[in-house]
């Protein structure tokens, strides 16, 4: 089924529903926030009528991006629910259970874990926000994008492609942040949100650079401790927000960084410039695009297997 029978399906089932909810994955990036925001403010604005609600924890650091609704399960249960950004059902962040097959999905993942009634990948978007985008610009729905649409949209897609800096980054990508500034897009505003990080940190930084073991092939490793979290006063959240750091060092073309979690498990960030990774993290439970992906949740024993296939994964990519 092509976009144009998807969106018009997609379309049909939003008009036939009184309520509906937006789902996205847990422990949110900004795109998953963006993505889920946007859409919701796209269909408000097209159909008023409409009681359109947003759930899912909220990050203190991403709270610039907006608020979530809460709902009783009562109107989960009699409401359109629409997952986006999220490959796969048990990353969907949802307090209340979800039936799958009954959901539209919105995704620029590989859909490797394909589920619900309207299924619309497009792996060759940027984002999630990205496909927002696309949805409001395109003359044949009944969206119409407005301000507070377009500053949440484009949070998530600056998000999502490392401020144009990550390769997933195309021409459609800039033709359609051109069409969104026009929408009094708060440009520095929102850079500045994203590129501000608490003190505390920052000084974190210092530590992961201390602290990183490279390889000879070009890989690189860092784990953070609940003790070092404690140390520097930071939440597993706050330190995603220092995933990019290792790939500063010159001659890094791949990296992981562990952060534990409450339970003495690790949750697993993998990142490239180059060496597919994301097979590595669904091996391990995780997914996500081909050059940054994650796992939820790895054991101490675990990372040493996770890094020699990253060492490997980075002596085959430079083979070729």
């Amino acid at each position: 089924m092509n976009y144009k029978e998807l969106l018009k399906e997609m379309i049909t089932e939003i008009e036939k529903a009184d309520s509906i909810v937006i789902l996205r994955h847990r422990k949110p990036d900004p795109d998953a926030l963006g993505s889920q925001i946007g859409l919701s403010k796209l269909i408000k604005g097209a159909y008023p009528k409409k009681a359109v609600y947003v759930i899912g924890d909220m990050p203190e650091n991403l709270k610039y991006i907006g608020d979530m609704d809460e709902i009783t399960q009562e109107v989960f249960d009699h409401s359109l629910v629409i997952v986006v950004d999220c490959s796969t059902p048990r990353l969907i962040n949802c307090p209340f259970e979800v039936n799958v097959e009954e959901v539209i999905k919105i995704d620029h993942h590989p859909n490797v874990t394909p589920y619900g009634k309207i299924c619309y990948v497009d792996t060759t978007a940027a984002s999630a926000s990205e496909i927002m985008a696309e949805f409001a610009f395109d003359e044949t729905t009944p969206f119409e994008m407005n301000r507070d649409a377009a500053n949440v949209i484009y949070a998530g897609i600056i998000g999502d492609t490392g401020r144009f800096l990550y390769p997933s980054t195309t021409s459609k990508t800039f033709a359609l942040v051109s069409k969104l500034i026009q929408h009094d897009v708060d440009l520095a505003g929102i850079a500045d949100k994203m590129i501000t990080k608490p003190l505390n940190v920052n000084r974190m930084t210092g530590y992961i650079y201390e602290h990183l073991e490279v390889s000879p092939e070009g890989m690189a490793s860092v784990v953070l401790t609940k003790e070092v979290l404690e140390r520097f006063q930071a939440t597993d959240q706050l330190a995603s927000l220092v995933v990019s750091v290792p790939g500063t060092v010159e001659g890094i073309l791949a990296w992981s960084m562990y952060v534990e979690q409450e339970d003495e498990t690790f949750r697993v960030h993998l990142r490239s410039k180059g060496p597919t990774v994301n097979d590595i993290a669904q091996e391990f439970g995780g997914g996500g695009h081909t050059l940054a992906c994650g796992i939820p949740s790895v054991t101490k024993s675990q990372i040493l297997e996770v890094d020699a296939k990253l060492k490997e994964a980075v002596r085959n990519f430079k083979k070729n």
